[in-house]
């Protein structure tokens, strides 16, 4: 049963095929079935919050809205927490993902991952390559910088909870200020709401702790795995790649290479952000949606 709970947006949700309750935002009209749906899926420790300004602005384009649906891993936002920890991982996201695009009625989608979402997507196209049309990888490739992944890894362990939303902000202005120099006020508002979940108006973390055990289970001192062949199943769709100017954890090396790998992807820096760039901002939803529309499938 999905209630209304924003002009903007419905709650869906789904049964996963081990049981949890997983949850989500969906935008826009079932009945719109000219435009490809698109899927959105977060970072690690992200949520469906986290679109809510490029759904938004999809789903209620003038001249062509489009279905969105803004995905909650398990263990993340409103979804249900996993005993299991070791079920936080892309293999088992992905399967949740098509699940979701089953409870949906999706049978072609567009995705959308940002950082672990675009890992997810690239497990997707070698589960099921069939049901991913157009992809758009935010701020990651099939190589991850190893300093961008310690950095991450070691704020996540060090990471309190703040006592008032002023402390959040600063708290995440102190830890990513660095990297996202053109940001506003209202930006670093945004990003605090987006992080952290309203408990009696108060900010808290808004992701099961068991996330953390999966990450400490990681060795910094392994060399980190690569997904050369997961990304070389979307040679046979239209791709876009977004990189932030400042990322620590998505080189251009790796964008240059993958440009060899994928002739045809199309590729979009963003100037004074890091990772990963707020898809929302500055014209990337324009850019995004006519993405969307000119590399579509021909029906």
């Amino acid at each position: 049963m999905q209630e209304q709970t924003d002009p903007g947006y419905e709650n869906f949700e789904f049964m996963s095929n081990d049981g949890l309750m997983l949850r989500g935002r969906r935008y826009g009209s079932r009945q719109w079935k000219d435009r490809l749906p698109v899927v959105c899926l977060a970072g690690l420790t992200r949520n469906s919050a986290d679109f809510h300004g490029l759904a938004m602005f999809l789903s209620s384009h003038p001249k062509h809205p489009r279905q969105v649906l803004s995905l909650d891993y398990r263990g993340r936002g409103r979804s249900d927490h996993d005993k299991n920890w070791r079920n936080y991982n892309p293999l088992v996201e992905a399967s949740d993902t098509i699940t979701a695009c089953e409870a949906a009625g999706f049978e072609d989608i567009s995705l959308i991952g940002t950082s672990r979402g675009g890992i997810v997507a690239m497990v997707l196209a070698a589960m099921r390559p069939g049901i991913l049309k157009q992809v758009i990888l935010n701020d990651i490739g099939p190589e991850i910088d190893g300093v961008g992944w310690a950095r991450i890894k070691t704020s996540l362990q060090r990471m309190r909870e703040p006592s008032t939303w002023d402390e959040a902000n600063e708290m995440l202005r102190e830890a990513l200020g660095s990297q996202f120099t053109d940001l506003s006020d209202q930006d670093w508002l945004d990003h605090a709401h987006a992080t952290f979940k309203d408990a009696g108006g108060k900010p808290v973390r808004n992701f099961d702790n068991g996330l953390l055990t999966s990450i400490k289970a990681q060795n910094l001192d392994e060399e980190l795995p690569t997904f050369w062949p997961q990304f070389d199943g979307l040679r046979q769709m239209a791709l876009l790649a977004i990189r932030g100017t400042n990322s620590d954890l998505f080189s251009q090396a790796t964008l240059e290479k993958m440009h060899q790998h994928h002739p045809s992807m199309q590729s979009i820096i963003v100037e004074g952000q890091g990772h990963a760039p707020l898809l929302h901002s500055g014209k990337l939803p324009e850019q995004i949606y006519r993405f969307l529309e000119n590399t579509a499938p021909k029906h």
